[in-house]
């Protein structure tokens, strides 16, 4: 135990250097999944992107996530994406059968109002509120049994074959079990290390969102592979850094992007 937790504290210290020292470099790149941070460029106008994935994480004795689910994203207009996101949830427990059903269901609307500047240090900057409908069976884990709504802020600049980006936001929470309001707050430093493949590591933090609960600071690790100019790989996988074992021991994401145009 001594040992992994010597070895999460180097990591912890790793990401944060790395993290502190390239945040104003970044690149034309992937961004948004796979990772739990989110990106402020919207899909241009008039096209569309679609994720079929699967996404969960492990915690004391039990599994939950969204597999499979489907991120759909059109650009309704220019700086405006409109974003919808159903699928099925499951929720496992040691020892238990596991539940498996229709999930929440997301719908959300990103406004890019500030574009990045090629030439200087200006970044894209977008307001992305989400809201959560409660289409999901609470009562078999599979929801959260109210609607909940997101309100961050996201960044980006990009530079060479470096990316950056990230931000946060507040979370209205107001579901049963104590549920409570609460913060996130995420960053991804990603490279394109060839002409198919980019790589990168995600550091993030969130306040506890049940009364009693623990807050969260943990890290995801992902990639972006191009199988042609429509198609695309991603996937990441991650764990808690802090009070890992009741939040996250370990997470994943595994996903297809489809994009096309009108």
């Amino acid at each position: 135990m001594q040992s992994n937790s010597r070895s999460a504290q180097s990591l912890l210290r790793l990401t944060c250097a790395t993290f502190v020292g390239l945040l104003f470099l970044a690149a034309q790149a992937w961004a948004g999944p796979p990772y739990i941070t989110d990106d402020p460029e919207p899909v241009d106008y008039n096209h569309w992107e679609v994720y079929g994935f699967s996404q969960g994480s492990h915690s004391r004795g039990e599994t939950n996530g969204v597999t499979p689910s489907c991120d759909c994203n059109f650009g309704i207009l220019p700086n405006v994406q409109l974003h919808f996101q159903p699928g099925a949830a499951f929720h496992g427990v040691s020892g238990a059968a596991t539940n498996w059903g229709p999930g929440d269901t997301e719908f959300g609307l990103k406004y890019r109002f500030i574009e990045q500047d090629k030439n200087d240090w200006t970044p894209s900057i977008a307001f992305y509120p989400l809201l959560e409908a409660p289409s999901g069976d609470a009562r078999r884990g599979l929801g959260e049994g109210a609607v909940r709504t997101f309100y961050p802020f996201w960044i980006q600049k990009d530079y060479g074959d470096w990316s950056t980006f990230g931000g946060g936001g507040f979370w209205i929470n107001p579901g049963p079990g104590g549920a409570k309001n609460f913060w996130f707050a995420g960053w991804v430093l990603q490279r394109k290390v060839t002409d198919s493949l980019a790589l990168g590591v995600e550091l993030f933090h969130q306040t506890p969102n049940v009364i009693g609960g623990q807050q969260s600071t943990g890290f995801n690790v992902g990639g972006v592979y191009d199988l042609s100019e429509r198609y695309h790989l991603l996937a990441s996988v991650g764990r808690g850094l802090q009070h890992a074992n009741e939040t996250n021991a370990f997470s994943w994401y595994l996903g297809l992007q489809i994009t096309g145009g009108i």
